[in-house]
């Protein structure tokens, strides 16, 4: 979700206040020197944005999944794991009253979750005989795009009453996910979520950051609830019994916990401090059944998490402290239960092939412009 938050803010404010302290005492004369209207010359107003972080990354997945995408093995026994190659932007800025964070994403699969029209992996349903079809389907692509932006109750009323010990901050939170895949399941998933986030300070430059939410999923296309899908003959479509005319669904308000947080490793030796941890990890409360507004089987409390992960700055080891974190690489662990909220004891979507957890350990490279 983004290593940085409102938590800069402090570390930005202190910055321009030291450096406009340091140009001031470095000035060659005092007021009492200067011609009187440069004695009363206005002070420049601060740029909109206080901070502007720009950065790509790509990445390698090793064992990522796709809820319902599997293949057999040769041998026997379901493999549903899927590498994926992801291409990343993000963006973050700090402005007067905040903090606006943004990253979209493109994941590249294998062959094992496999593009349309293939149902599944080398695999394609043909409606008029009721029989699959042997094929071989490129992988999949997905974009998924998210933002979160924060209002910081000290700036909004102009006040230090919402920092006290740890707590660096009180904020209101917005935000939107939205998807879209060109696997034959066609998702284009459009969410949006609002609450608090309370910003708190760790040693080293740290934070961490919990943002209890609402979470609202809107919007997300299924071609299998579509009436008149290749699964269902025509006849027996009533819509909005068994199947959505645009296949459609829309899901209950819920609740969100969403966490992150991030920490240089300051207690190393000066010549070893290139490293840095941080993480994340969030929860989604049920919200209906998978398949609403249909009946059917129950979603589940659905936990998306990055616990751990592990960076070295590796411009600031090469280059000196003023290239810091201009590139960094880095490996992480990430576990995924529940993936989408569906269930993966009780959906017929995830029993038998553990496509609905997804548990990997990948890294990559980020750099900043």
């Amino acid at each position: 979700m983004g290593v940085f938050y409102m938590s800069f803010y402090k570390s930005i404010a202190a910055a321009i206040a030291l450096g406009a302290a340091v140009l001031a005492s470095a000035a060659p004369a005092g007021a009492a020197d200067l011609p009187a209207k440069a004695v009363a010359k206005k002070a420049a107003d601060l740029p909109f944005f206080l901070v502007v972080d720009n950065r790509v990354s790509f990445s390698w997945m090793p064992k990522g999944t796709d809820p319902g995408v599997f293949s057999t093995r040769p041998g026997g026994g379901i493999n549903s794991t899927t590498a994926k190659q992801v291409y990343s932007f993000s963006h973050f800025d700090v402005w007067q009253y905040g903090t606006n964070f943004f990253t979209i994403s493109m994941f590249k699969s294998d062959h094992n979750d496999p593009a349309n029209p293939c149902t599944n992996a080398g695999v394609i349903f043909n409606p008029g005989t009721g029989v699959a079809t042997p094929a071989s389907c490129e992988g999949a692509t997905e974009i998924y795009g998210l933002f979160r932006s924060t209002f910081g109750w000290n700036q909004i009323f102009n006040t230090n009453a919402f920092t006290m010990g740890p707590l660096h901050n009180i904020s209101f939170e917005v935000g939107m996910d939205a998807n879209t895949e060109n696997n034959y399941l066609s998702p284009a998933k459009r969410s949006m979520v609002a609450g608090l986030q309370f910003a708190f300070d760790l040693p080293y430059k740290g934070y961490f950051n919990a943002a209890p939410l609402l979470y609202y999923e809107f919007y997300n296309r299924n071609a299998f609830t579509q009436c008149g899908a290749g699964w269902q003959l025509p006849a027996a479509a009533v819509p909005g019994v068994n199947c959505l005319n645009d296949g459609n669904r829309s899901f209950n308000p819920t609740w969100a916990l969403e966490l992150n947080y991030y920490m240089d490793l300051g207690f190393l030796p000066p010549n070893m401090q290139f490293w840095s941890i941080s993480g994340r990890a969030a929860w989604y409360g049920e919200k209906g059944n998978e398949n609403s507004p249909l009946p059917g089987t129950k979603t589940a409390i659905e936990f998306n998490s990055e616990p751990i992960r592990l960076t070295f700055d590796a411009s600031k080891a090469f280059m000196g402290d003023k290239y810091s974190h201009f590139v960094d690489v880095w490996v992480a662990y990430r576990y995924w239960q529940n993936k989408f909220g569906l269930d993966h004891k009780a959906s017929a979507v995830c029993v038998g092939n553990a496509s609905c957890t997804e548990e990997t350990v990948y890294g990559g490279v980020t750099v900043k412009f």
